[in-house]
């Protein structure tokens, strides 16, 4: 094989690397915006429940006063 050849067969085999390191990052990135997606429908849902906590609490002790 020629030097040619071989700096080409490097340049190609860096490339390669180079777009796959890219593929893997590109790749988290998505993960980690759908992770935060994900928890940010949790907390949405856990501010509801806690809401639906408070509002059962208050309820009761107003029904319990009344007793």
């Amino acid at each position: 094989m020629s030097d040619s050849q071989h700096n080409e067969q490097d340049e190609l085999q860096k490339y390669l690397e180079e777009k796959a390191k890219q593929e893997q990052e590109k790749q988290k990135e998505q993960e980690a915006e759908q992770l935060s997606a994900y928890e940010a429908c949790v907390l949405k849902e856990s501010a509801k429940i806690h809401e639906l906590i408070a509002e059962a609490q208050k309820k009761t002790n107003e029904h319990s006063e009344d007793q």
